[in-house]
Order: structure tokens, then C-alpha cells, then sequence
């Protein structure tokens, strides 16, 4: 298991309300430790609704507010909105260039973003498109791209330089090697979902579903909660 602390991280999702959700506790226990984080949302979020009263433009701006207030919460201090088009993500050489030119911009020693090979989530759930897209094309990203000069030479003349992350966490795996104990933060982490009012009905069950998903017990058999990541360690 990796102890490495990072200075800098950079978490790349599909739609607003994925940072929280699927990695709050870490996001909230690395900006304590002092770690700055940034975001990339990579779609605009803009079919993330069934309310008759949203247009898609309305509901964009609802949930930037909503993500900006969430990341707040969390101590994330800058969130970039790519502006895609939800549930039209698809891992191309265009969004791979706009993704690495912020990993050379920011140079995040870790990335937090999806894992692109779940399909599944025990039988009650289809993973979204937009998640395998958003995390396909981040890790293709982080290697080569973002470490390799001769990979969108342009992105140079911007005084771009190549960057080598270390370390990358892919959240949602069926596969986790990671496991990070969140029991302090869980309730920085249960605020910050709450945030995103817009996808959110019953806001009980939410807190039930995600407190509950997150229980375990430490090897002393003492009552914890963790966040789960497959990690990819490239230094």
C-alpha cells in the first residue's frame, strides 16, 4: 500500500457530483493534509435531470454552482469545467490534448479519475458512459502523453513542458489494491455531496447508501470507513 503524500493532485470526472461521491474522503483528506486540488469536469452535466422545470442550459449553470460549492466544502481551491456535452464523452484526441495540456499546466503528482473497464456495479447498476470515457482518456493522458514531448508538440510553444505523474487512483474499480480510511472526513464528505441539491431527492437515503457502502472494520476488527481505488503507481 502506497504512502506517498502529494503536493499537488488533479481530479479528472465525467460530471459534476462524481469528485464527491466516488472520492470525497481522499479529495477532503488531502486538502487537510495541505495537498492542493484542483478539478477537471469534463462534461457540462447538462442531461442530469428529470425536472421538467430545468432547461439543459439552466441545469448547467445549477450545477456548476452546485460543484463549486461542493469542492468548497472539501478545501479544493480551483475547478475547471470543459463544458462536453453529458453523455456524449468520448475519448478523443482532442479532449486527450485539452486534458494534458492541464497536466503540464498544473503538475499534479496524482490523479484521481474513473476506472474505464467497469461496465457493471453488482448487478444493480450500468456504469455510465461518460465515466469509462472520461477515465479511458485520462489515463491515456497520463501515459504517454503528458510525459512525452514528441506527444502535441504544439502544447511547447505554450511553454508546456512534458510532466510524469506518479501516482493515478481509479475510483469505482471491481479490482481495489487501495483502501484509504475516511472515518474523519466522512462527514466533510456527506456535506459536500448534499451540495448538488439538483441530484439529489431523498437526501436520507443518500447519506444512508453512501455511509453504508463505505463501512468496514480495520484488521483490529474497529468500525471504519474507507473510500476503495485501484492505484496505479508509475514512479
Amino acid at each position: 500500500m502506497s504512502d506517498f503524500m502529494p503536493s499537488r493532485a488533479m481530479v479528472i470526472m465525467a460530471h459534476p457530483d462524481d469528485p464527491e461521491f466516488f472520492s470525497g474522503g481522499l479529495i477532503a483528506l488531502w486538502c487537510a493534509a495541505g495537498v492542493k486540488v484542483i478539478y477537471l469536469i469534463l462534461t457540462n452535466g447538462n442531461k442530469g435531470s428529470d425536472d421538467p422545470t430545468f432547461t439543459p442550459e439552466k441545469l448547467v449553470s445549477v450545477r456548476q454552482q452546485e460543484q463549486q460549492a461542493a469542492a468548497t466544502v472539501l478545501g479544493v481551491k480551483e475547478v475547471i469545467f470543459f463544458d462536453e456535452p453529458d453523455g456524449e464523452l468520448q475519448p478523443t484526441l482532442n479532449l486527450r490534448k485539452r486534458i494534458v495540456a492541464e497536466i503540464r499546466r498544473f503538475q499534479p503528482e496524482a490523479i484521481i479519475t474513473l476506472d474505464p473497464t467497469r461496465y457493471f456495479y453488482q448487478g444493480m447498476y450500468i456504469n455510465h458512459a461518460d465515466h469509462r470515457a472520461a477515465g479511458e482518456v485520462t489515463i491515456d493522458a497520463v501515459f504517454p502523453a503528458a510525459r512525452n514531448r514528441m506527444y502535441h508538440p504544439e502544447l511547447l510553444f505554450d511553454g508546456l513542458e512534458p510532466h510524469a505523474v506518479k501516482e493515478v487512483y481509479l475510483a469505482g474499480s471491481l479490482q481495489p489494491n487501495r483502501w484509504v480510511d475516511i472515518t474523519a472526513f466522512l462527514d466533510t464528505k456527506l456535506k459536500a455531496i448534499l451540495c448538488h441539491a439538483s441530484q439529489i431527492k431523498d437526501k436520507e437515503a443518500v447519506i444512508k447508501r453512501v455511509t453504508e457502502r463505505s463501512q468496514t472494520v480495520d484488521a483490529y476488527g474497529r468500525p471504519v470507513n474507507r473510500e476503495e481505488f485501484y492505484l496505479i503507481a508509475l514512479a
